[in-house]
């Protein structure tokens, strides 16, 4: 190890200032571009002891565990260079792939902050995990959470304690309902009779909505719901949920208006239906997701509001059984929003399809690249990619495109004898 002085040249894509030491990349957490900071290196990693010469874009950080929490990544940029950093992510991703597409301004999703968290607790120490470490830094407020998670950080502790005879690792995630908290825990594995008596008698005494472990209901008081356009969802212990009401919002408009006036749409990896539920307002769906039990809960939703069409809603692996392109031919339109890895295998089957209308949704800008490209050789136009901020402050950025199927006009031949 030893001690530079170092000039940042960007930020990186997890947030890290970047900078060179004889041709060598260096990375630094917390350092913006163009500063001059002192540092100890280690490799290819550094940690900042003195900022020499600060961006004009620095701004003072608004939370106390800020570069010690490994959960934000960038805060002290001002918003504007915040924006323009995020929105860049996107356009490197597209330019890598080779993918022309216009990127669109970054949409602020944050809105009232996140409506669902995972604490991570060792013993009674309770919090988020320190950067590129399994150390616990315990916190006493994220300012990042909505006010609908006020509750979330001291019941976390209290479970804490009360699982503390445990040697696992425990990890405490808990959503934010209508209902109140809804918690999964993950980690503390097989209960005994006692300890899931004590977790019964835990949920009523904090008025807690649902207790799970390891999507297992353990204490059910209130059934969980969420709303989603018209419709109450209740979703399955601790399943996949939008970080931010805002942030599904947005994508859900997007989705809407890629789509135009189709009137038949599948929608691919569907989750619990938070795009599906909306989308049944105006156009016939049929859902598709391998989790069965999400499929369930999305079948239950499409009946507590009037007027909404699901088609079908059914539970198939999108990975090994992709629709293929002569089912996906009885669609106007497709939306598919598939995890982090992309859905390679399915955008090859859409791309020999030939549907009028594809909206992807992508929470990695890699794989949504390398998609797209599938999509755009087989004869696809993009439209404007939407960036969506609903992970303030980390590289995490979520994508909605519209792609539409180009006609081909033959030219016209003059005429003869004209």
């Amino acid at each position: 190890m030893s001690v530079e002085t170092l000039i940042i040249e960007r930020l990186g894509a997890r947030g890290e200032g970047v900078a060179r030491i004889e041709g060598r990349l260096v990375f630094a957490p917390y350092a913006l571009a163009g500063e001059r900071v002192r540092a100890y290196v280690d490799g290819e990693q550094a940690q900042v002891i003195e900022v020499l010469e600060p961006s004009p874009d620095r701004v003072a950080s608004f939370c106390s565990h800020y570069e010690v929490c490994g959960g934000c990544a960038v805060q002290t940029l001002r918003a504007e260079a915040y924006a323009a950093w995020k929105r860049g992510l996107v356009e490197t991703a597209l330019r890598n792939a080779g993918v022309a597409a216009q990127v669109a301004p970054l949409v602020d999703a944050h809105g009232d902050g996140r409506r669902r968290v995972t604490f991570h607790a060792r013993g009674k120490r309770v919090g988020f995990m320190r950067a590129r470490a399994h150390e616990i830094v315990e916190i006493d407020a994220c300012p990042l959470l909505a006010p609908s998670l006020a509750g979330a950080l001291p019941v976390a502790c209290a479970l804490a304690a009360a699982l503390v005879g445990k040697e696992k690792p425990l990890d405490i995630a808990i959503t934010a309902t209508l209902e109140g908290l809804d918690i999964d825990l993950r980690g503390p594995g097989a209960l005994s009779e006692n300890e899931a008596r004590a977790l019964v008698e835990f949920a009523t005494a904090h008025d807690l909505a649902r207790l799970s472990n390891h999507g297992r209901v353990v204490a059910l008081r209130r059934k969980p719901h969420i709303a989603v356009g018209e419709a109450l969802l209740s979703p399955p212990p601790g399943r996949f949920l939008q970080a931010t009401a805002a942030g599904e919002e947005a994508i859900a408009a997007r989705i809407a208006a890629g789509l135009g006036g189709a009137k038949t749409v599948a929608d691919l990896f569907c989750g619990s239906g938070a795009f599906a539920l909306r989308l049944a307002r105006r156009a016939r769906v049929s859902a598709y997701d391998s989790d069965a039990a999400a499929i369930a809960a999305l079948i239950a939703a499409s009946g507590s509001a009037r007027g909404l069409r699901i088609a079908e809603a059914k539970a198939r692996d999108l990975f090994k059984s992709p629709l293929r392109a002569d089912e996906l031919k009885a669609f106007d339109a497709v939306v598919f929003d598939p995890p982090r890895a992309g859905a390679q295998a399915q955008a090859h089957e859409l791309a020999k399809a030939g549907v009028a209308k594809i909206v992807a949704v992508s929470c990695n800008p890699q794989s949504f690249a390398r998609d797209a490209a599938l999509l755009i050789n087989a004869g696809y136009a993009p439209d404007e990619v939407a960036p969506i901020d609903q992970f303030r402050h980390s590289p995490h950025v979520e994508l909605v495109a519209a792609f539409s199927r180009k006609v081909h006009t033959p030219r016209k031949r003059p005429l003869l004898g004209r």
